[in-house]
């Protein structure tokens, strides 16, 4: 076991991973610039770690407005004549700086990594590999947990076993599509328009696009194989969108659920939640929380959270999405083990509207965090 921060007298060091190198680099440091300007400075030593756009982990700045999404500028993490690595000797998991033809030089060690990181090669059980590699403690999800709720075909597949209700799709390989695209086209006219087309594997509505035409089917898989080579289409279904927070349970405990929120998407250009409503447009979209849903369906929302966050082996934190139909039938859209964590972002205003802050959210977070062993568990 590794010794705690109480133990040593001194702040808890957190090491804040964000940007990384999927197509999501920008919103994960403003993701940053969030937790760094709500963390608690009194508990916590922050270490501030940048992923560039090729991979290269960086000392960055602490000043949270750096990150910050400014005039709808962009932030992103450069790269740098140094470069940070994660070390381990036995129950010490720490960091050091290493510069060509120099002796690396230490940061010391790290009591928990908090992977601010969405995307691919972050919130796809990459990173926690290499953590668990590392033997150091971290937010969110495990390695398992992360690839299948990163993957939207494999989280069906586990929906499905723990008897959630699934909309109807089609998932495509590579192969599939090279060898055959016009077995493709038959099975989503089965599924009937319109559809939306998905990468397998990324967030933030990156490379989703909503098909209602035939003709229009084969550039939506053109661009959504621009992100990923496997691909699900899935079938429009009518509904409220409505989402629910989960926080993993203490010990034993089951997991915490929020109260449901909705996403009301306000007009303009967008037809769907897309990732402009999202992060750009301020006005795009907003969310209603407490959903006006009767009683015993936020019961059934809040109850179908926790068993999609249970299907996935989900750990810290997951936002569960769902469609609330006109016939009163509930279908899981996605779960997210790293959702939109801005101080805007729908996760925790969930959270806020349930009574939990979104400062006492991030302490909450790093010591389930603290709490649960490296390792098999």
């Amino acid at each position: 076991m590794h010794a705690t921060p109480a133990d040593a007298g001194r702040k808890i060091r957190v090491a804040l991973l964000f940007g990384g190198r999927s197509s999501e680099h920008a919103v994960s440091c403003v993701t940053a610039a969030g937790v760094m300007n709500a963390i608690d400075p009194d508990k916590y030593e922050v270490l501030p770690i940048g992923i560039s756009k090729d991979g290269q982990w960086v000392l960055s700045d602490g000043d949270w407005q750096r990150w910050a999404l400014n005039a709808g500028e962009m932030p992103e993490v450069r790269p740098g004549a140094e470069t940070v690595r994660l070390t381990s000797s036995p129950g010490r998991p720490g960091l050091v700086v290493t510069r060509p033809n120099e002796v690396p030089r230490e940061l010391g060690e790290v009591d928990v990594v908090f992977p601010l990181l969405h995307g691919a090669f972050g919130e796809d059980g990459t990173v926690q590999g290499l953590l668990e590699l590392a033997d150091v403690r971290y937010v969110g999800a495990g390695v398992l947990a992360s690839a299948v709720g990163m993957d939207k075909h494999f989280m069906k597949i586990a929906f499905e076993a723990a008897g959630l209700a699934v909309g109807p799709y089609v998932a495509v390989t590579d192969k599939e599509w090279r060898r055959d695209p016009q077995s493709v086209r038959d099975a989503v006219d089965r599924l009937g328009y319109p559809v939306f087309v998905k990468p397998c594997r990324a967030g933030s509505s990156v490379g989703i696009t909503r098909v209602a035409r035939p003709e229009d089917l084969d550039a939506a898989v053109v661009e959504a194989r621009r992100h990923d080579l496997r691909i699900v289409i899935e079938a429009s279904i009518a509904g409220r969108e409505i989402e629910c927070g989960v926080l993993e349970g203490h010990g034993s405990h089951e997991p915490r659920t929020s109260l449901p929120g909705e996403i009301v998407v306000q007009g303009g250009e967008h037809t769907f939640y897309d990732f402009e409503a999202k992060y750009v447009e301020a006005d795009a979209a907003a969310l209603s929380c407490p959903a006006d849903l009767p009683e015993d369906v936020i019961a059934r929302v809040r109850e179908e959270a926790a068993r999609a966050f249970d299907a996935v082996s989900a750990e810290g934190l997951s936002r569960v999405d769902f469609f609330y139909t006109p016939d009163g039938d509930l279908v899981i859209n996605e779960i997210n083990t790293m959702p939109g964590f801005t101080p805007i972002s729908m996760y925790p205003q969930m959270w806020a509207a349930s009574g939990l802050s979104y400062h006492d959210l991030i302490d909450e977070l790093i010591q389930l965090a603290l709490e649960r062993p490296t390792g098999l568990r």
